[in-house]
């Protein structure tokens, strides 16, 4: 723990900034579209790091993983070539084995709204028998504290 999980959990969204690269576009400039799925997994990579709760810990500690179990993309602008952008992360809903979350794709300079809006539906996974497997208290309250800040 860092010291700033209860802030960040106190917070509804967790923000993650990022750079377009050269890689990330097609011939044109724009932004590929399988590439906000690999934005939005390390976005909520380092939202389990900043909260404390990091996924190397549910992996090596308890023997979970967070697997996605489904995912519903609207790309709504595009974004190009070298633009920062901010993937805004929160909590839908916690479950005793499941999550859903939604992240955002911003441009970080402009107001002119999202870029994608991502629906990501995960399932904490047991390693040993790939079942379903119930989150450690930890990541659930931690989630739930996230969730309870929206709705205050």
């Amino acid at each position: 723990m860092n010291g700033n999980e209860t802030v960040i959990a106190a917070q509804r969204q967790h923000r993650y900034t990022l750079r377009v690269y050269y890689e990330d576009t097609d011939a044109g400039g724009i932004v590929y579209h399988a590439n906000y799925l690999r934005f939005a997994e390390r976005a909520r990579t380092e939202a389990l790091r900043d909260l404390g709760i990091p996924h190397a810990t549910l992996v090596e500690r308890y023997k979970l993983m967070f697997v996605v179990r489904r995912i519903k993309v609207d790309y709504l602008r595009p974004a190009t070539l070298d633009e920062s952008l901010v993937v805004l992360t929160e909590p839908l809903a916690v479950g005793a084995a499941s999550a859903t979350l939604r992240q955002t794709v911003i441009g970080a300079a402009d107001a002119l709204g999202p870029r994608a809006v991502l629906e990501v539906g995960l399932a904490a996974m047991r390693l040993d028998d790939q079942r379903p497997g119930r989150l450690p208290a930890a990541w659930r309250e931690t989630l739930k504290a996230m969730l309870a800040a929206g709705d205050g």
